[in-house]
């Protein structure tokens, strides 16, 4: 089973990263426009190298598409007529639909929306796909995505919203490890401390939520003692609109993913 990745900027390496730690490299191919990148990718991870997109995709069963989705018209226009029927092409551009892929290009999507905890192999990975990927093909498409985190198939409906959520939310959290930082520091606790203490709490706290499976207010209710710490610090976020930025966030995140649809 060959794979290939046209795209090695963040999103695209990633996810190959954690894909070529779990499956043999020399089945796995990459290219970029900007070579020099692809070849670095490459020799770090010990996969193939292709100085051609054409060159990338030859005979192999999966390809993903990790580019911009401004330049994928011009790429299905150089290698639309490539891609095999047995080929499944996997699009990971934010706000572009199946149906939008299809009128590109003669193949067959899976679209995905990952995000960069990929590169840990610690993503939230959502997936969607039509009647006409194989049961097998998605079983082998969510075993090639679990190398790079949890994968969940989703309707495509809720795809704008994924990356609203789990594709832009880890740069939310990044700000929110920060902020918990300096506070930190402002309180007299070293930086380089302070980012652990924010980091390995933010990272507990989800842990907890996941191994759990308790509503996220009834965790916090448990760690909230009348009249303590915890609940001025509640009342801190509350009174500045906290619940609500976040909200407002993934929001606009999901809105401009929708726009970025139909361009």
């Amino acid at each position: 089973m060959k794979i290939a990745c046209i795209g090695t900027g963040a999103m695209g390496s990633a996810i190959m990263r954690s894909v070529c730690k779990k499956y043999d490299p020399k089945e796995i191919t990459v290219t970029d426009a900007f070579a020099d990148k692809a070849k670095e990718f490459a020799q770090e991870n010990g996969c193939n190298f292709a100085s051609s997109n054409l060159d990338a995709i030859k005979d192999a069963k999966y390809i993903f598409i990790a580019v911009k989705p401004a330049f994928l018209k011009n790429l299905f226009d150089e290698i639309g007529s490539s891609i095999s029927n047995d080929t499944v092409v996997i699009s990971m551009a934010a706000g572009v639909k199946i149906e939008k892929l299809e009128s590109m290009a003669k193949a067959r999507f899976i679209r995905i929306m990952p995000n960069v905890a990929a590169q840990i192999s610690e993503a939230m990975i959502a997936l969607s796909c039509n009647d006409n990927i194989s049961k097998e093909e998605q079983k082998e498409a969510v075993e090639i995505l679990s190398a790079a985190g949890k994968v969940e198939k989703v309707p495509e409906k809720l795809m704008d919203c994924v990356t609203g959520v789990s594709g832009s939310g880890p740069a939310f959290v990044f700000m929110f490890i920060e902020a918990m930082a300096d506070a930190a520091v402002r309180c007299g606790m070293p930086r380089s401390q302070a980012y652990i203490y924010a980091a390995q709490t933010v990272k507990g706290s989800a842990e907890l939520v996941l191994e759990t499976g308790k509503h996220p207010g009834e965790l916090k209710d448990s760690v909230t003692s009348p009249a303590g710490t915890t609940i001025e610090g509640v009342a801190a976020l509350e009174e500045n609109g906290f619940r609500s930025a976040v909200i407002k966030a993934v929001t606009n995140a999901t809105l401009k993913s929708i726009e970025l649809g139909k361009n």
